[in-house]
């Protein structure tokens, strides 16, 4: 007889492809009543133009369970590597200066 703890396992898989991840630092969320859509973006200094690199669509229910795990997960962050700077503080993460290269000289 099978332990019912295994019988409850789900065996997630995670593609080559999609392992390595895609960095992005900007969101987009939507909602209609039966669903939230989520754009993850990457903006870069000096384009003028964003692209789309995951959309997520998920039910009100599991959008909600995604923000509660959100918030566990940043209370443990904090917990462990202290507080994370907010937009506008002076020690949150700004973008280098030359970060699209090199800054031109006049």
């Amino acid at each position: 007889m099978e332990n019912p703890a295994e019988e409850n396992q789900l065996n997630i898989e995670l593609p080559e492809e999609m392992a390595e991840g895609h960095y992005v630092n900007l969101a987009l969320i939507a909602h209609s009543p039966s669903e939230f859509v989520m754009d993850f973006i990457r903006i870069l200094p000096g384009l003028p133009k964003a692209k789309v690199k995951s959309r997520v669509v998920m039910t009100p229910d599991h959008a909600y369970r995604l923000m509660q795990a959100l918030q566990e997960n940043i209370q443990k962050y904090e917990e462990a590597f202290g507080p994370i700077m907010k937009e506008g503080d002076a020690a949150g993460f700004q973008f280098p200066m030359n970060y699209n290269g090199p800054i031109g000289e006049a």
